[in-house]
């Protein structure tokens, strides 16, 4: 009986192991180059890329707003580190300038499920 029971525990620790030993997103080969120039580029690429590719974050094209309630999603729910106010700008503009809103989708198109 004691055995088996340490073979479930064995068991049960090799399939849950993988899941503890992965501790976060790891960028692919991107950088900041590659993405839309201009001012809060890089700030922007490195606050994103703590947690996700920023190809996701440049296929978006959201408002302002859309963005703000983006990274205030990230925070809340995610746990994203709040930007102090002056990164948080840069960081708005930046998204706001390089991936604005798309023309809409049309019909069975691609819509972006964060804008409300």
């Amino acid at each position: 009986m004691m055995r088996r029971f340490a073979w479930l525990a064995l068991a049960g620790m090799l399939l849950i192991a993988p899941a503890m030993a992965q501790t976060g997103f790891t960028p692919r080969d991107e950088s900041p180059e590659e993405f839309a120039a201009g001012a809060g580029r890089d700030e922007t690429f490195y606050a994103c890329t703590a947690c996700h590719g920023f190809r996701l974050v440049a296929q978006q094209g959201m408002t302002r707003a859309q963005w703000e309630d983006s990274i205030n999603l990230m925070i809340r729910r995610h746990n994203m580190p709040p930007l102090d106010d002056k990164d948080r700008e840069r960081v708005l503009t930046y998204l706001e300038t390089a991936y604005p809103p798309r023309a809409p989708a049309g019909r069975g198109g691609w819509v972006n499920p964060f804008a409300k």
